[in-house]
């Protein structure tokens, strides 16, 4: 595509500014009959313009008038399709690695492997090897205090949904480098996004660490008071999540990017009309939109993460009622921790109360912005977003209080969480498709 910006024409009685025009490299723009002569020019350009090139500006001066032309990634719609299949399976495959850790969670299997090994831990193949593996886990304090009457034939069926987890990690990390050096040094990758894929591939390495961090504390001779019970810290559970979250956002985006991407909005054309001040009207009220959408994104997240604090402390055992905990709307535990503020993070009743009030809050917002959007003409795929956004948004609510209400199912608890991915992923949807999405200049 060729993309005319700051097209400024002196001596020309109707004079366009901060005017942005798009042509296809296959068809040429229709240019206002007072700009024919710059046609000679802009074609000259779009002649020279090749498969697979990167980047290039150039300028054009012809009779006094100014052309800047700027040529963005023109990969072949065969390099964008592979790259973008490639972040969309680096997304999807972030996607089951959630999902696969929450089952972790839930069997109680996160703390059944006690080593960590970068390459990969090698899977027992013996009787002998399994017993060995035993030995080790008995050592820790989950055996010790919890699992006391555990078999072997118990052990090395939560060992297997550790041991899957951390090896679908670490083929997400093979499934991203091979690929991403072979777009790198094939010029597939545009600068901008080259940063991107360094980005990624930082917090992905991370995210391992954090992993074994996370499995570490709960491995700690810490649990030594008669109501302690081993498992891992809820403040690292929470960071986990919330670096996978990232993540998956990070692929996903990027993956819109490149297979539909987002269309330009026209309210920033022809400013000086007559009915500019109906498109200024359209471009205040979208704009409103795109903040409050914005703003949604940001508590889904938040409530994404206050769920892992539930999970961490085991909160949805406690208060299996709803919309009242326990015959009262406010429990009289909430603020039974001191100092005041342990409560929102290590108090199973107020992190519970929490999370309820933010679920709340949020299904409320994506209600509203269901009701803006219906006002409103969104570009693009914006509207199929927003039917996503508010479909998954109250899925997600009543398999909340669904599993709230049966003690935890793990089919449930497991459902609830993936559902949040599927939230995530229709309002990262809609902010792609808002993102051209600004206020008009005054």
């Amino acid at each position: 595509m060729l993309v005319l910006s700051k097209l400024c024409t002196s001596g020309i009685r109707n004079r366009i500014t901060s005017k942005l025009l798009v042509l296809n490299t296959h068809t040429f723009c229709k240019l206002p009959s007072n700009n024919r002569s710059l046609s000679a020019s802009v074609r000259l350009f779009t002649n020279t313009l090749k498969k697979n090139q990167l980047t290039f500006l150039k300028n054009a001066t012809r009779s006094n008038q100014t052309v800047t032309v700027h040529f963005s990634s023109t990969q072949c719609k065969k390099s964008k399709k592979f790259v973008g299949s490639w972040l969309l399976l680096c997304s999807g495959m972030v996607f089951v690695a959630v999902s696969l850790g929450g089952i972790t969670r839930l069997t109680e299997s996160g703390l059944s492997m006690v080593n960590w090994r970068f390459l990969g831990e090698k899977m027992p193949l013996t009787q002998q090897q399994w017993i060995e593996e035993f030995e080790k886990y008995q050592q820790y304090p989950e055996f010790k205090i919890l699992n006391k009457d555990m078999t072997l034939e118990d052990f090395k069926r939560i060992w297997w949904m550790e041991y899957i987890h951390r090896m679908w990690g670490r083929l997400i990390g093979v499934t991203f480098i091979v690929p991403a050096s072979y777009f790198w040094l094939k010029g597939m990758l545009s600068p901008r996004m080259k940063l991107k894929v360094l980005a990624l591939g930082g917090l992905i390495g991370l995210q391992g660490l954090m992993g074994w961090y996370m499995v570490k504390s709960g491995l700690e001779d810490r649990f030594d008071g008669p109501g302690d019970i081993p498992r891992v810290s809820q403040y690292r559970l929470a960071a986990h999540l919330g670096l996978a979250l990232g993540i998956y956002a990070g692929f996903f985006y990027n993956a819109l990017d490149y297979l539909v991407p987002a269309k330009s909005m026209p309210i920033d054309l022809f400013r000086e009309h007559n009915i500019s001040s109906k498109f200024s009207l359209l471009a205040s009220k979208l704009v409103k939109l795109k903040n409050f959408v914005y703003a949604t994104k940001g508590l889904i997240f938040l409530t994404a993460l206050s769920g892992a604090f539930v999970a961490g402390l085991d909160a949805g055992l406690i208060y299996n009622s709803f919309p009242k905990m326990a015959d009262k709307w406010i429990p009289d535990d909430i603020l039974a921790f001191y100092p005041f503020l342990r409560n929102f993070t290590e108090n199973p009743t107020t992190v519970q109360f929490d999370h309820r009030i933010l679920g709340i809050t949020t299904l409320t917002m994506i209600t509203l912005v269901g009701c803006m959007s219906r006002k409103l003409s969104i570009p693009g795929r914006g509207s199929k977003a927003v039917v996503a956004l508010v479909a998954f948004g109250y899925l997600q609510v009543l398999l909340g209080i669904t599993t709230l209400l049966n003690y935890v199912p793990i089919p449930l608890a497991a459902s609830h969480q993936s559902g949040s991915l599927l939230l995530l992923s229709s309002i990262v949807w809609l902010c792609h498709e808002l993102k051209f999405v600004h206020r008009l200049p005054k």
